[in-house]
């Protein structure tokens, strides 16, 4: 594997291989930084820019059935061009997906034939936040370039988003910079639409502070608390409305999930540490997470019993392998597993 860095030093020095696989959560990330080789190859003439749909072929991972007609545009000379990319997106077989064995072995059998005029380039978007690359992809590392995008953070995300406000004709100062990084989901397509938000509301004054306070939605950790609060009062709609605009700000199914899973973890620790006569403090020591969240775990833990809690978590468990294993229409069984909890 190699890093984001080497990667984009390898495009500048026109070192660009005949193979790439991304990885990552964000897609939007994952296209800008193939956008990169489209940009080079373009740049330097390599693709006619008259012609970059003819030499830019793309197919969908989620169906694809066999690498046939992959090899073909493979294989099919470049238009007018002395290159062409083929690029195939949402690429699935590279997960844990035993009904694409077949293409996997395909691809992986074909990597030693791609023509030199062809760059093909393959991503594969994680469907929760503690997937991490398979070993089988990784053992291709000899034969193509594999590069995980991972989220942008610290000072890496700060020049990124403030070089999003320079190309909008905005500048933003250091301290509210810094505010504005830490209180967005880590989704570069969200934060591009934040940022358009901001400057549409600013106009042509200053950033502040409270501009930025007035724009951001609510937080990740208090939309879970909220949500898992309506779930403590029986609130069915409520509940069901909050996670569709967890859904709306950009959340993945699985991250919801994991988290409403980790939620009901934290409240049946603490429980059990109340019944113990441990204080907010021993508890906050424990669990490690500040007081004022432990405050407002206890206020949750008494909306449940305990066995209620322990089949929320049971609950949990069984809808992330219904999610994994089958086709199935995933806001629905979000939707079930929020309702039966309420009833139970």
């Amino acid at each position: 594997m190699i890093d984001l860095r080497a990667y984009r030093e390898e495009i500048k020095k026109n070192n660009i291989k005949n193979c790439y696989i991304f990885y990552g959560s964000d897609e939007d990330m994952i296209k800008e930084n193939i956008s990169l080789i489209k940009n080079k190859l373009i740049k330097d003439k390599l693709i006619n820019e008259d012609f970059i749909d003819l030499n830019f072929a793309k197919f969908d991972g989620n169906t694809l059935e066999n690498f046939d007609e992959v090899i073909n545009a493979c294989e099919t000379l470049p238009f007018m061009s002395s290159k062409k990319i083929v690029l195939i997106y949402r690429a699935n077989f590279l997960g844990k997906n035993k009904k694409s064995e077949g293409v996997y072995s395909a691809f992986k059998k074909y990597l030693e034939n791609i023509p030199e005029n062809t760059v093909l380039v393959l991503y594969y978007i994680f469907k929760e936040k503690r997937e991490r690359v398979e070993n089988k992809v990784l053992k291709l590392n000899k034969k193509c370039d594999i590069i995980e995008i991972k989220d942008l953070k610290g000072r890496d995300l700060e020049k990124k988003v403030k070089d999003l406000f320079e190309e909008k004709g905005k500048k933003i100062a250091l301290v509210e910079l810094k505010l504005f990084c830490s209180n967005l989901p880590n989704n570069m397509g969200i934060i591009e639409k934040e940022v358009e938000k901001l400057c549409c509301y600013t106009l042509e004054r200053d950033i502040t502070k409270q501009d930025i306070y007035d724009m951001f939605p609510a937080k990740q950790e208090d939309d879970i608390f909220v949500l898992v609060d309506k779930m403590g009062d029986k609130r069915v709609k409520e509940a069901i409305d909050r996670f569709n605009e967890l859904l709306h700000i950009g959340e993945s199914i699985f991250n919801i999930l994991y988290m409403i899973e980790r939620q009901f973890n934290l409240i049946y620790q603490v429980s059990r540490y109340v019944k113990e006569g441990k204080t907010i403090e021993e508890i906050s020591r424990i669990i490690r997470l500040p007081n004022f969240i432990c405050t407002k775990l206890v206020g949750q833990s008494k909306k449940f019993t305990e066995t209620q809690i322990k089949n929320a978590m049971e609950r949990c468990l069984e809808t992330e392998k219904v999610l994994k294993s089958t086709s199935t229409n995933k806001k629905v069984e979000m939707e079930m597993l929020i309702i039966q909890t309420i009833a139970m």
